[in-house]
């Protein structure tokens, strides 16, 4: 189904809706083809695609950094946006359990934070203060002797499930300032 007809279809729930398209319809039609507009892809969830990392600057080596061939200075992130960020990754990439990658790219829990940190993003502290705030979210929930990573492989766990524990896990470090 087309985006138009998409559009057709909620607008025609009213009468007064039903009028617009046939308006808009009748218009567009008058058009020579060159001149009609092309309709752009709508998300239907409401959004655009954008990558993991959008909203953050790609980490880029300076003239000294090549020089010298090593990497770029890793991107300065908190607690609280390198664990939001391992969910986004998650999510890009998809979720496994039992292994921190497969063949197809999808990560656990600990891989999430390890392709973020090995991205660019942060530091090896700021990946351990992370995992702390992990693990004090589970203690906080009744689960005083699960590490993150127990959690992500245990048989109940769904990807929800670890989503839903980075986001707290961010949300407390934000709340520390973290």
């Amino acid at each position: 189904m087309t985006a138009a007809l998409l559009l057709s279809a909620s607008l025609a729930l009213s009468p007064e809706g039903a009028a617009l398209v046939a308006e808009i319809e009748t218009y567009l039609a008058t058009l020579p083809a060159a001149a009609r507009p092309a309709v752009p892809y709508v998300c239907p969830l409401g959004s655009t695609l954008r990558p993991w990392n959008a909203g953050f600057p790609a980490p880029a080596a300076t003239l000294l950094d090549r020089l010298t061939r090593r990497p770029a200075r890793p991107v300065p992130v908190t607690v609280a946006d390198h664990l939001a960020l391992a969910s986004r990754y998650m999510t890009a990439f998809g979720w496994t359990q039992g292994r921190l990658w497969d063949s197809a790219g999808r990560v656990c829990l600990l891989g999430a934070q390890a392709a973020v940190l090995a991205h660019g993003y942060g530091t090896p502290t700021t990946v351990l203060r992370g995992r702390v705030q992990l693990m004090e979210v589970l203690h906080a929930t009744g689960r005083p002797h699960a590490s993150p990573d127990r959690f992500n492989d245990a048989p109940g766990t769904r990807q929800a499930d670890v989503h839903h524990l980075l986001d707290r896990a961010s949300a407390r470090a934000l709340s520390l300032g973290i």
